[in-house]
């Protein structure tokens, strides 16, 4: 019912240490539909997720984008010893400019104590998808200015400021910047 390889990838598993992304799991969907709504304030997603909503999402939307050659998204499950921890992959892929946005969440109750690990563990799996085997040749991160402790994460993996887009986005009745940072394949 849902293919587990992405027909534009060669490798589909990533993996460093303990910990993999793999192309996205069915069974893993609930987990992650609670993670973003529990995430909601940070994310570009306006209301909470739905068990019908994200059985139609994986059903009409995910399960899709293993068949094309150029999915405009490449989705991955984030895991430690084959466990879902995290979510994320390459989104608004730019196949002609060669450029992707990097999007990640991660199992809320890791947040406090473990954010700057993942986030620097899932970086350098992705990067391994994105630079060696799809070749592109920019990643950026487009975040609310919400969460400080992720420009410090994102910053020693040597992702660099690009821009900062001044009271971009309206959030709880005030308008805030959104910040990009960007790394150029090595």
């Amino acid at each position: 019912m849902f293919e587990t390889k992405y027909k534009a990838l060669n490798n589909n598993t990533f993996t460093e240490r303990e910990y993999s992304i793999v192309p996205i799991r069915y069974k893993d969907r609930f987990k992650i539909m609670q993670w973003r709504n529990e995430q909601l304030y940070h994310l570009r997603q306006a209301k909470p997720l739905t068990e019908e909503g994200q059985e139609n999402y994986f059903l009409n939307v995910v399960a899709k984008l293993f068949e094309k050659e150029q999915p405009d998204q490449l989705l991955f499950s984030y895991l430690k010893y084959n466990e879902c921890i995290g979510y994320g992959g390459l989104v608004h892929i730019n196949w002609i400019d060669k450029n992707a946005e990097i999007s990640f969440i991660m199992e809320t109750k890791l947040e406090e104590n473990e954010f700057e690990k993942h986030w620097g563990i899932y970086l350098s799996l992705l990067e391994q998808v994105a630079f060696k085997e799809l070749k592109l040749h920019k990643l950026f991160v487009y975040a609310f200015d919400l969460r400080p402790h992720l420009y410090q994460a994102i910053e020693k993996k040597s992702y660099k400021k690009e821009a900062v887009l001044k009271e971009h986005c309206l959030f709880e009745e005030k308008f805030i910047d959104v910040i990009i940072h960007s790394k150029i394949n090595p």
